[in-house]
């Protein structure tokens, strides 16, 4: 039978337990009433999906004990006092002591289902948090460093692997703040170079008139000022990997002298006539599209089919969207550490708002969506313009369809797997949640 969660009531009034037990099971809870705190103690687990609802005076163990023992046995878990009409000072007392809330006697049925209603959300809300951070926390190796749970996610984990040691030049391609220089480094972190220097070089940010100095270095006298040689980008990457980011930002006269040191694995440093033979990788990035570019003049054909050897393509956000939970329990954690503040709680209406939005920035917007949030000085809502509306490029059906599958892959995780407490505590018949995990390409096998 499908239920909002389990509740454990306990009180020493035989009459008190059986009217709260009957209540709270027509209003769809799995509903025990224990007589002695002892009972319900021995089923307690800190992971317990459940809330605590007790009377304040019993006999052996009463309320305020159960309480303390609750607390430190999972401080998160929501306990309910049960007090007389005049222990509301009691009540008061357990509230700062830890208690969620406080109902007082004679019960009534309606007031008791509203406040373990409220309870049981705080609670599914907690466990969730837990269960993302801890997958977040679990992972190792490639998934630590690039994080996702969607199919396009784990094709460039896939691709990284498969090309990292095979010591060809790459080309990536990606938008803005998708994340190009981190997917270099992986591959060169898993290539034989990887205890050998990585060099980054952004090509945007050089002006054209110190760039070739930047890449080639020079010799004493090679100009005015030069009275020192200087190594180059190129020979300080000599045995490693060179990364190339906006690639499509060098000029074209320069395009040339790349094109023969990747196909020479030779370099001159200006105003010298020793040529210095190199082993290293380049790496290029570049978030424009280069082949339109070289139908445009805009960029040399000749470097671009040198470079499109082996070509990483990096998906948008907007594109990826299962991997928006993860990523921003990810950064809001790292986040949380760094500034020395608690983690925000993923609630529906905050994880509404990250999947609905466009993340035109991609995982380098999210990421300071993310330390904003912990901060406290920023909402989702905030990136989109007045009037605007949200654009995320994708049909309302598209959004709907990628928020529901969020919530099931949620729910599985939470629940290990087991389709018997995921369909209850999603509420659907069981066939309704396969028909939706087989439409979404989800396995129980994938959460175990």
């Amino acid at each position: 039978m499908n239920t909002r969660g389990a509740v454990f009531f306990i009180d020493d009034d035989e009459h008190v337990c059986r009217a709260a037990e009957q209540s709270l099971r027509l209003a769809g809870y799995d509903a025990t009433a224990f007589r002695q705190a002892r009972q319900a103690m021995d089923l307690v687990a800190p992971h317990w999906p459940g809330v605590l609802v007790t009377d304040v005076k019993m006999p052996v163990i009463d309320g305020f004990e159960l309480l303390r023992w609750t607390i430190r046995r999972d401080p998160d878990l929501p306990v309910i006092m049960v007090t007389g009409h005049g222990d509301v000072g009691m009540a008061v007392e357990a509230m700062r002591a830890g208690a969620y809330d406080f109902i007082e006697k004679p019960l009534s049925a309606d007031h008791l289902v509203g406040v373990v209603g409220r309870a049981m959300e705080k609670r599914r809300l907690i466990l969730d948090n837990r269960a993302l951070r801890a997958e977040v926390e679990q992972k190792n190796g490639l998934e630590a460093v690039i994080i996702g749970r969607s199919r396009g996610t784990a094709r460039l984990r896939k691709m990284i692997l498969n090309i990292a040691d095979s010591g060809a030049d790459v080309l990536i391609v990606g938008e803005t703040g998708t994340g190009k220089e981190l997917v270099a480094r992986c591959l060169h972190n898993h290539s034989r170079r990887k205890d050998r220097p990585f060099v980054a070089v952004n090509c945007g940010a050089l002006p054209e008139s110190i760039i070739e100095n930047e890449l080639f270095g020079h010799e004493p006298g090679a100009f005015t000022g030069a009275e020192r040689l200087h190594a180059g980008k190129f020979e300080q990457a000599d045995g490693g990997t060179l990364f190339l980011d906006e690639i499509e930002s060098m000029p074209l006269a320069l395009q040339v002298r790349l094109l023969r040191v990747l196909q020479e694995r030779s370099v001159e440093r200006l105003g010298g006539t020793e040529t210095l033979e190199l082993d290293l990788r380049v790496v290029a990035a570049t978030k424009r599209n280069l082949g339109k570019a070289c139908a445009k003049g805009e960029f040399r054909a000749d470097l671009y089919y040198r470079l499109n050897v082996a070509t990483i393509e990096i998906p948008p956000l907007s594109q990826r969207a299962e991997d928006i939970p993860i990523l921003f329990a990810y950064f809001a954690h790292q986040a949380a550490k760094r500034l020395n503040r608690q983690p925000p709680d993923i609630d529906p209406v905050l994880l509404h708002q990250l999947m609905q939005h466009a993340w035109p920035g991609n995982v380098r917007e999210l990421q300071n969506t993310a330390e904003r949030v912990v901060l406290g000085i920023h909402q989702i809502a905030e990136n989109v313009a007045p009037g605007d509306g949200v654009k995320t490029g994708r049909s309302l059906q598209e959004q709907l369809s990628a928020f529901e599958k969020c919530i099931l892959e949620q729910e599985l995780r939470r629940n290990k797997g087991n389709i018997t407490a995921t369909y209850e505590s999603l509420g659907l018949p069981r066939k309704t949640l396969y028909y939706k995990m087989k439409k979404y390409g989800l396995s129980r096998d994938d959460f175990t």
